[in-house]
């Protein structure tokens, strides 16, 4: 924490990384109470601790639950869930400073560094415009996707249950939540249903997306239609970081569609036993819920052993800064893939399209990869000792866990009340960010060493 001097005394004031960390688990903490209420629960309330659990998972945006929703929850409680997941997926500190913002109140320096590092943004240039439009394209989305989903579920709910079933399932689709009002089933009664898949998917890719990549794309396309442009000239006047975004998502969005049409196209109890078409639609949707959504069309604790494997890999990644997923990151994935490609070349600079990559985002990049599959390891570590199931279901687990996906092999409701814990920290810290979390609570060394330059030293390496 920082120290100012406030009209002669000394003020102490809270890291914005440490503010961001407080205010999520504040947010987690408020809607645990009010799940443990009568009114929120159908017949007896859970356990404080499964309800802590579908607090976190909510507000974290992961969708994994020891219980079906429907089942265990009121409407109250899932309108409190619904909440948590806008909150969530947004940010707390985006809806605080907006409200702020409303009111005519001018931001204090220290309060833009808090909302930059929550929104993961480089610059500090008409903040207020930029959560108007955050909020604005968000609502806008959602209620498109509502729209679509409620012209499915009015015919087999009605219209009211089913006017609510399409905000609910738009919202949590979009917020990478994962969460459901249909079953312990998810979407698989539905996986044949081409509108609820494909609303559904680019609910996922848009809110994975990111805000500054929506920004810059609405952007570029009007000043395209101004002149005349191309896509591909579009394409190109796009700022380095929405490129990126754009080429690493299409990559593994496609690259994970094949790999599950491959591994699982003989697979009766997953696509194997659909038609044709439906066998790739299935595929895509599976890919798509690796954005870290959560959502499933399939059995996941019927897939094979190789599909799960190569699952964790795509979680792990994850969707792309400043929006609503998790993972590392796609970017950051792209950043590390580039480095090692200069490598292979004997390039002294990292560059893509046309553009060099400085070497402090390098070191972010990997910091980020190392420090985030180490904490995986070790809570996957920690569920080995406590769970006794598969390996791979455990893997499956942790790094769904992580990464906010909110896919589970069966195993959540199973799960010792260690293991939830270890979960619930995992899905804490996969939201937040992994650097966000370090950030918070290390200490300031007092010795400051980072600007010497010591003699040269030799080292063997490989």
């Amino acid at each position: 924490m920082k120290e100012v001097i406030v009209r002669g005394k000394k003020k102490r004031m809270i890291k914005p990384t440490r503010q961001i960390a407080l205010s999520f688990l504040a947010v987690i903490f408020i809607g645990s109470l009010l799940l443990t209420l009568p009114i929120a629960n159908n017949g007896t309330p859970a356990r404080y601790l499964d309800h802590l659990f579908v607090a976190t998972s909510a507000t974290c945006v992961t969708g994994l639950v020891p219980y079906p929703t429907v089942d265990q929850y009121s409407l109250f409680g899932q309108i409190v869930i619904l909440c948590l997941i806008q909150i969530g997926g947004l940010g707390f500190l985006t809806f605080m400073t907006l409200i702020y913002v409303k009111a005519r109140k001018r931001l204090s320096f220290t309060s833009k560094l808090v909302v930059q590092e929550a929104l993961n943004v480089n610059s500090l240039n008409n903040l207020s415009h930029f959560l108007r439009n955050i909020v604005i394209y968000t609502f806008l989305f959602e209620g498109i996707g509502a729209l679509l989903l409620c012209s499915q579920f009015i015919p087999d709910y009605g219209l009211f249950k089913g006017l609510y079933m399409g905000v609910f399932h738009s919202i949590s689709a979009f917020c990478n939540a994962g969460f459901d009002i249909i079953g312990a089933s998810s979407l698989v009664p539905y996986q044949n249903n081409l509108i609820i898949n494909f609303t559904i998917c680019i609910l996922i890719i848009m809110g994975g997306l990111g805000f500054c990549v929506w920004f810059d794309i609405a952007n570029k396309i009007k000043e395209g239609y101004s002149f005349r442009k191309s896509a591909v000239r579009i394409f190109k006047s796009l700022e380095l970081h929405s490129k990126l975004v754009l080429t690493t998502t299409v990559f593994l969005l496609i690259s994970g569609t094949i790999l599950v049409y491959l591994l699982e196209y003989k697979n009766p109890n997953t696509i194997g036993g659909m038609d044709g078409g439906y066998k790739l639609m299935g595929a895509f949707f599976q890919s798509t819920t690796l954005r870290t959504a959560g959502f499933a069309t399939i059995d996941c604790a019927q897939l094979t052993v190789a599909t799960k494997f190569i699952m964790c890999i795509y979680m792990f990644i994850g969707g792309s800064p400043a929006g609503t997923a998790g993972g590392v990151k796609t970017v950051t994935f792209a950043v590390i893939m580039i480095t090692l490609k200069s490598l292979f070349k004997g390039d002294d600079n990292v560059n893509v399209f046309k553009r060099r990559i400085e070497i402090d985002f390098l070191k972010r990049s990997l910091c980020i990869f190392i420090f985030s599959l180490a904490l995986v390891v070790v809570g996957l570590f920690c569920l080995t000792i406590t769970e006794e199931q598969s390996f791979i279901d455990l893997c499956f687990e942790a790094f769904s866990g992580f990464a906010t996906v909110g896919l589970t092999a069966g195993l959540t409701p199973s799960l010792s009340d260690v293991g939830k814990i270890v979960i619930i920290i995992l899905m804490y810290i996969g939201r937040i960010g992994p650097i966000t979390m370090m950030l918070s609570f290390m200490r300031k060394s007092q010795k400051n060493t980072g600007n010497m330059v010591f003699p040269k030293g030799e080292i063997i390496i490989g």
